[in-house]
């Protein structure tokens, strides 16, 4: 059976396809940024993208995935290791916090601003309601997913040029 993680063709042994697709990805692809955190598929710690859409895998078996286009947080960066916008915009905002649940947390951030590059702050909330973090409070993330967003339509502002201006990458606002 053949899966397609990060843009790679990947060639599964009959003997891993009963294993749980996120101890595969984790043990034997050395892909840990998906967690199994609660072990039935609701807190969102596991989510990857299948096929451009998130998918909470810590109940899925690797069978279930065949032929799949996987993206997982280490195939979100740029291959030289340079953070994408949107991961950039997590650290930036201090979104990340413990860590555990950003991969999650980015990767539903990242297939939900392909669909609507222009969300209002309600919008993004409801997009990643369902993945559940222990620290940040949201704001954080709801701060960084906002300030990626230029970068997902195309129109040359957002973090990048933020940077280049010099000017604050957060934005402190009264509704939050």
């Amino acid at each position: 059976m053949k899966l397609f993680v990060n843009r790679k063709e990947i060639e599964v042994p009959a003997s891993s396809l009963q294993k749980r697709i996120v101890e595969f990805l984790r043990e034997d692809l050395d892909l840990t940024g998906a967690k199994n955190a609660c072990d039935i598929g609701a807190c969102g710690a596991c989510t990857i993208l299948v096929n451009d859409e998130p998918m909470r895998i810590c109940i899925k078996l690797v069978k279930d995935f065949a032929g799949a286009r996987i993206l997982t947080i280490e195939g979100l960066a740029a291959p030289d290791g340079t953070l994408h916008p949107l991961q950039q915009a997590f650290v930036d905002c201090g979104a990340i916090q413990c860590g555990y649940c950003t991969p999650g947390m980015v990767l539903t951030a990242h297939a939900f601003l392909l669909k609507n590059p222009r969300p209002t702050r309600d919008q993004i909330r409801q997009a990643i309601f369902k993945n559940l973090c222990r620290c940040t409070g949201y704001q954080q993330i709801i701060d960084a997913i906002e300030q990626a967003a230029p970068h997902y339509r195309g129109d040359g502002c957002g973090l990048q040029a933020a940077k280049k201006s010099g000017k604050p990458t957060t934005e402190k606002r009264p509704d939050i």
